[in-house]
């Protein structure tokens, strides 16, 4: 396999967690389980699941001068993430917060802080330098157009994009038009399409001519290529304790793999793979399985 340069422009936030059994009401207290603290952010947790893979992989964002920028600029270094565009701002860095309850769903909401404070045109300016750029991922906690400009550039050069469209938001036709891939869960495919990907018809539906994956959770994922076939990969049965992150884990594997040449069926299944191992553990990026652990995947 070739090396695999991937670069991730998006969002770094510290997640703060509670686990509870039930989740609380409106106007209710309860008494919770646990609490933690955990590197997160929709882009971070891509670039690390990607590291442990064995990628090469560029973090473009933005951090506040606070401890939780502190914490995350030192994370990325020890895994081996490359910084050389990660900036820092006066603004806080971004936090999620999250609710988990006792069967591993959640519920979060996040503030972004430093992360819609990228610029664009440094963003740019990223993706023109980076040598041997093979995939460029983007997500929508950052601002639209930053990641529409990433795209822009990345396709002048011939580099592949996937677009995670998490959290929903509407977007442009000529941002849709320069995603090679883009993975939705099934929410995000209900708001990108109208209708839930209950069956081979709808999915063809979705974007007729472009490459894209549906994530299904305990169920696998769907793979639409853009001749229209269909290809659905179940994921193994494991005892889910935490599903934070695991969109996140297939997207950055996925990525991975592609921008190591292997064929997208491939993939999707190594894709899976890493995602169900990484809800049998709690929080993001804390619960991706290590590089020696996907080793014994692919």
């Amino acid at each position: 396999m070739s090396k695999a340069v991937v670069a991730v422009v998006g969002s770094a936030m510290m997640d703060l967690t509670a686990y509870a059994p039930v989740l609380p009401q409106p106007g209710e207290t309860l008494v919770g389980d646990l609490f933690s603290t955990g590197f997160g952010g929709k882009g971070a947790n891509q670039a690390v699941i990607a590291a442990h893979c064995g990628a090469e992989v560029h973090f473009i964002g933005k951090l506040g001068r606070d401890l939780f920028g502190d914490s995350i600029a030192t994370n990325f270094s020890t895994l081996g993430i490359n910084s050389y565009y990660l900036e820092r701002t006066d603004t806080p860095t971004g936090v999620a917060h999250i609710w988990v309850d006792g069967a591993g769903e959640n519920r979060i909401v996040i503030i972004p802080g430093a992360n819609h404070e990228i610029e664009s045109s440094k963003a740019v300016a990223a993706i023109e330098s980076i040598e041997d750029l093979a995939v460029v991922i983007a997500q929508c906690e950052i601002r639209q157009g930053v990641s529409l400009a990433t795209f822009r550039a990345a396709k002048a050069r011939g580099s592949i994009t996937i677009l995670n469209p998490a959290p929903y938001q509407e977007l442009t036709q000529e941002f849709l038009e320069l995603c090679d891939w883009i993975i939705p869960n099934e929410t995000e495919f209900r708001e990108l399409h109208g209708q839930l990907p209950t069956s081979d018809e709808i999915l063809r539906e979705f974007r007729p001519g472009k490459n894209s994956v549906v994530t299904l959770g305990s169920l696998g994922a769907a793979l639409i290529n853009a001749d229209g076939s269909i290809i659905r990969t179940s994921a193994p049965i494991v005892n889910a304790v935490d599903t934070t992150g695991a969109g996140d884990a297939f997207v950055g594997t996925f990525a991975y793999a592609l921008a190591s040449g292997l064929s997208s069926d491939k993939a999707l299944a190594l894709g899976i793979k890493v995602a169900s191992l990484s809800v049998t553990k709690k929080g993001a990026q804390s619960s991706y399985p290590t590089q020696a652990e996907i080793s014994t995947l692919s």
